[in-house]
């Protein structure tokens, strides 16, 4: 197969030099039409790859906690577009040949092919195997004539064209599968921006949205005549006094061993003076007036810092990394340090780099950030973690992965 994808890479890389201008009209369409239908079929062959890499658990093999999050890394995917790709890979594989056949055939694109499974998987819980089939040929009819979104709402009455005698029953199937989809693809994004400003992204089910409407359309009234702030100012402004309340409420959970709290990193003479920014344990910078207003509400924690700004001591030696020497972990490593990961602080362990137990301090130089995943992986596996000569961890892979043993570090959470 590697070598037939070769071959073919070869062949599109000729009509990526060639030159669209002159062709007449006629053969611009029939191109445009060839390259849709080839980008199907090479789709079909990409989620056949994925499956089998997802079968075989080359993810967990390779140090990723999961196949969605190595195929992030691997090619540069969202998460939440590689849990789709795994998910229909499955049902490709797993339910009607039929689908899988017209996707590499090229009669439908992969966003077809998800609401063809989706609705044929309805129509298997209502009816016969033949019946499936039947549904499969009626729906990649229509998907040459229709878009997902169109092709949807036909599919939810597809048993009035091929068992009109069972469509009423069907009928409930189908809200009941379209309510489990919707629970399915819930999800929030908050996607860093290079600005240290977080974009929001996602799909609230029903109850979730109005819960949030509930709690944030009191809050976004104008505040008087004089407020000038746009409706999506207002929006993101009663966002911020809901994250205020719960933060005042003293309910959230901990956040790895501390109360959930906003941790901002300044000097004494950079707050009473206001003469420099702060930094969040996030690793983003605030103005000086954001942090004084801040400090107006706030605990001050106090820490000895080095003349580089390095976290020297942050408290007497113990067992637990816990309180300001967890603080100074998360400003240092700012999430999980394992390559590749994403996981923030929060759900991250400290792990004694040189074990406790076998005489290993209790402090910011032996110690690193880890998601539980990758905390078990490290000491199940032969992976090695050190700190590098700036002070940061990176980790050392085991012989049979890299033969070369080159170091790796986590580039997640850094910009740089």
């Amino acid at each position: 197969m590697v070598e037939e994808l070769a071959l073919a890479d070869d062949a599109i890389a000729a009509c990526v030099d060639a030159a669209a201008w002159p062709l007449p009209e006629h053969d611009l369409i029939a191109a445009l039409d060839a390259a849709h239908r080839l980008q199907q079929r090479l789709a079909a062959v990409t989620l056949t790859l994925i499956r089998e890499v997802d079968g075989r658990g080359t993810a967990r093999t390779q140090g990723a906690s999961c196949t969605a999050v190595w195929l992030r890394e691997r090619l540069r995917l969202t998460v939440p577009a590689a849990r789709r790709l795994i998910d229909l890979a499955t049902a490709l594989d797993t339910g009607n040949p039929g689908i899988r056949q017209a996707l590499a055939d090229g009669a439908i694109s992969q966003d077809q092919a998800r609401v063809i499974t989706d609705t044929v998987d309805t129509v298997s819980r209502s009816a016969d195997a033949e019946t499936a089939d039947k549904a499969v040929g009626v729906l990649v009819g229509w998907a040459a004539q229709f878009d997902p979104t169109h092709l949807r709402k036909l599919g939810t009455r597809i048993l009035d064209h091929v068992a009109p005698d069972i469509a009423d029953a069907a009928a409930q199937a189908a809200l009941d599968a379209e309510a489990r989809r919707v629970t399915r693809d819930r999800h929030l994004t908050l996607s860093e921006q290079t600005d240290g400003r977080l974009r929001l992204t996602g799909t609230l089910d029903t109850e979730t949205a109005g819960l949030l409407r509930a709690a944030i359309d009191p809050l976004t009234a104008p505040s008087g005549p004089d407020d000038t702030r746009s409706p999506g100012q207002r929006r993101h402004d009663a966002l911020a006094d809901i994250c205020r309340l719960a933060l005042r409420t003293g309910e959230l959970p901990d956040s790895g061993g501390d109360s959930a709290q906003i941790v901002v990193t300044t000097t004494y003479d950079a707050l009473t003076r206001q003469l420099s920014s702060g930094t969040l344990d996030t690793g983003l910078s605030l103005t000086p007036e954001t942090v004084r207003r801040l400090a107006c509400d706030a605990t001050i924690l106090p820490t000895v810092l080095g003349g580089t700004g390095q976290i020297l001591d942050v408290g007497r030696q113990r067992r637990l990394i816990t309180g300001p020497l967890r603080r100074a972990l998360v400003l240092r490593d700012r999430g999980c340090a394992f390559p590749g990961c994403d996981r923030p602080p929060r759900w991250c362990h400290a792990h004694h780099i040189h074990h406790w137990a076998d005489g290993g301090p209790t402090s910011l130089s032996n110690a690193v950030l880890l998601c539980g995943h990758h905390h078990r992986h490290v000491h199940q596996t032969d992976w090695l973690v050190r700190l590098g000569d700036d002070g940061h961890p990176e980790f050392i892979p085991p012989a049979w992965l890299d033969p070369e043993q080159l170091p790796r570090r986590n580039h997640y959470h850094r910009r740089t």
